[in-house]
């Protein structure tokens, strides 16, 4: 579990900085978006990513876990909308106050990762790439039911659980490629 701690704090670290650099090139302009439309953006990687896992051709060069990483960030940012819904007059937020809003949700986030994993045995490291990618997909689907649902329920997580559910496992995707040695590094 040390390990995937310390992974996991890597992979942050890369999405974190990221986060911060694009906030200073574009601000905050993805408040406007709704959560809907960040769960549109991440199936748009997600897709992508099982495409080329399915095709073996990349004509775009951007890599796979470039994507995976972006699955991340878009995650964390549907999660800050969920739980901070902006009104109009609040779409632009001081980037020392995105950051702060972003690390919360992460904390939050491998927080139950890190539950998860104590119960599950780190079971993700027996699955393969391919198979995540199907387990993110299968989670925005869900995502897409409750928020057709408009947030309902009967017996299932709801959005947050799901979005965290996504998140964790971009990361164990990213854990798995730098593991084989296919990652970027980017």
């Amino acid at each position: 579990m040390k390990q995937t701690i310390h992974q996991y704090n890597a992979i942050a670290a890369q999405c974190r900085e990221t986060f911060a650099v694009k906030t200073k090139d574009y601000g905050t302009a993805w408040r406007i978006l709704r959560p809907a439309s960040l769960t549109d953006q991440i199936m748009i990687k997600a897709k992508r990513i099982r495409n080329l896992q399915e095709v073996a051709e990349q004509k775009v060069n951007e890599p796979v876990d470039d994507a995976f990483r972006a699955i991340i960030n878009y995650g964390l940012m549907a999660l800050i909308q969920l739980d901070d819904p902006p009104q109009e007059d609040q779409w632009n937020l001081m980037p020392e106050k995105a950051l702060q809003l972003y690390d919360a949700q992460l904390a939050n986030t491998r927080a139950l990762m890190q539950r998860k994993n104590h119960d599950y045995g780190e079971a993700w490291r027996e699955m393969r790439v391919s198979s995540i990618t199907d387990m993110i997909l299968m989670k925005l689907l869900r995502i897409k039911q409750i928020e057709d649902n408009k947030g309902n329920t009967l017996a299932s997580e709801g959005l947050a659980a799901n979005y965290q559910d996504l998140i964790n496992y971009a990361f164990f995707a990213l854990i798995l490629l730098e593991e084989a040695g296919a990652t970027s590094g980017s």
